[in-house]
């Protein structure tokens, strides 16, 4: 009797360290490489990230890889945030081109992309990922045009979509303010739309303050991307603002930090690098410095 008392007592106090564990902000990465999920996962666990966003790629999202990502997940224990994908063979990242060629408010190239998003998000049911997200456009802010109206009937058919197979989905910010963000969500009125708050594209594409921005989109927030930047230059306004390394933009980390502990986000937090690529020098070093503010 005293032997299964002290195994339930064991079993309990496991169950709660587990649940302790699950409710912490985690630090992870966007994973390109998806040639060996296994040791990719592997290398991640041992070098102190606990999630990962794994990046869209063409004709890798197979119900055989979906079980590798299962696998690995739980072996690793890395948790799989979200799936990032932004489709489209005529994207430009600039103020000039970008809202006709991003996402899905421009009408050119929108069934092919709708095509890739729904493969993205029968790829999440597959392999047990809760969301994916993209960049889906430089949303109106005219909520009466009929750019606007369009744009949030072709985001409710793939919202509803997505909440048939039991997945989010989440808008990357920085092309809109966050108010018409806020908005077009609540006219999404799917309930399972939320956001990927992107705290450099807030500043590179003009939009906002981060922290403002946070304060703003509270409890809509369910994924961070840490990343530097700073506001469009002035003399160039056609051209989005510079990404630059932790912590030497605009983006006033220990006071986000501090935001997201006080509203209690229990998300993560993900490492995006767009400099030359994913440098693992700069990973290992962003995230120490990311867990001492979390630490604090």
């Amino acid at each position: 009797m005293k032997t299964k008392f002290s195994l339930l007592i064991f079993v309990l106090l496991f169950m709660c360290f587990e649940m302790i564990a699950q409710d912490k902000i985690t630090i992870g990465v966007i994973q390109y490489d998806l040639s060996n999920i296994d040791k990719s996962f592997k290398d991640l666990h041992d070098q102190g990230f606990g999630s990962c966003e794994i990046n869209y790629k063409k004709n890798a999202l197979t119900k055989d890889f979906a079980e590798q990502v299962k696998m690995a997940s739980k072996k690793h224990n890395i948790k799989v945030t979200t799936l990032v994908g932004v489709p489209g063979s005529k994207s430009v990242w600039n103020f000039r081109q970008g809202p006709a060629t991003i996402g899905l408010v421009p009408v050119e190239e929108r069934a092919d992309k709708i095509k890739v998003y729904h493969e993205m998000i029968d790829f999440c049911a597959m392999a047990d990922i809760p969301a994916m997200h993209s960049h889906f456009g430089f949303i109106p802010e005219d909520p009466s045009s009929e750019q606007y109206k369009d744009f949030i009937k072709v985001m409710q058919e793939l919202a509803n979509y997505a909440k048939e197979r039991k997945v989010m989905i989440y808008f990357e910010t920085g092309q809109e303010t966050p108010t018409t963000l806020i908005r077009a969500i609540k006219d999404i009125g799917t309930g399972n739309v939320f956001i990927n708050c992107d705290l450099a594209n807030l500043l590179m594409y003009g939009k906002a303050n981060s922290l403002d921005a946070v304060k703003l989109f509270g409890s809509l927030i369910k994924e961070f991307h840490a990343k530097d930047g700073k506001y469009p230059d002035p003399d160039n306004p056609y051209e989005l603002g510079a990404e630059v390394p932790i912590p030497t933009g605009e983006v006033d980390f220990p006071a986000v930090i501090a935001e997201l502990k006080k509203q209690g986000f229990k998300g993560a937090v993900t490492i995006e690098c767009e400099l030359n690529g994913s440098r693992h020098d700069y990973v290992i070093k962003t995230r120490k410095y990311l867990q001492e503010l979390l630490d604090k």
